[in-house]
């Protein structure tokens, strides 16, 4: 019997992508099933009763509800090293990113660019670009995309719309020139061009509405 694999998603969703594109790096065949955030489906409760959000991977009945938990049962494309120590040291960097960098970024935007928050971005900012200036690759996978990268996607590509879209600008080029050409690199990744959802810049002020309420005004 054929393994049966559906992702559950939203229409341009950061996470989603990051496990949709894991999954077509390695060649697998699934099913995409789209839901509404306003009137989330009964399988979506019953897959990730605890978040309720996509994205949610349901292998053969069973789910995987984190986008960096991405199962990695299947051969081919591969997006972690064997080495027990290596896989453990791409793992922490994807979680750093996802957990610290990339949320110290939200919270500039959900801060309306207050100084305090910048400051903060740039200092998780800067530990990423270092690690790409002393590795000096093309990739944090070397030259392949690993999980790092996947996990580092929001910042190729969500960011620079978000900066648009609200006019907060706080990223420049200069300051990060090693982030900048990973993301240029990243983003000429054919693959990465297919998956990626269209660029749509939503307005400011719908912009600054969602970070207000996820992160109040602290």
């Amino acid at each position: 019997m054929a393994d049966e694999l559906k992702l559950y998603t939203t229409p341009g969703s950061t996470f989603a992508f990051r496990v949709e594109l894991a999954l077509i790096l390695k060649g697998i065949n699934y099913k995409i099933v789209e839901e509404n955030t306003k009137n989330k489906s009964a399988d979506l409760l019953k897959y990730n009763p605890v978040h309720k959000q996509v994205p949610v991977l349901v292998h053969n009945g069973n789910p995987i509800s984190e986008s960096l938990v991405i199962d990695d049962v299947w051969k081919g494309y591969p997006i972690l090293p064997q080495d027990p120590y290596e896989k453990s040291v791409v793992r922490f960097w994807a979680k750093f990113i996802d957990s610290t960098c990339i949320l110290a970024i939200l919270k500039v935007f959900g801060s309306n660019g207050a100084e305090h928050a910048i400051a903060e971005a740039h200092k998780q900012l800067q530990v990423v670009e270092n690690k790409l200036a002393v590795e000096g690759n093309k990739f944090f996978g070397g030259d392949n995309i690993n999980l790092i990268d996947i996990a580092a996607s929001f910042i190729a590509y969500w960011l620079g719309m978000l900066e648009e879209g609200t006019g907060i600008k706080f990223v420049p080029k200069d300051k990060f020139p090693k982030i900048t050409e990973w993301a240029d690199n990243f983003l000429k990744v054919e693959v990465v061009k297919d998956v990626l959802p269209p660029r749509v810049i939503p307005p400011k002020a719908q912009l600054l509405a969602f970070f207000k309420q996820r992160f109040g005004d602290s």
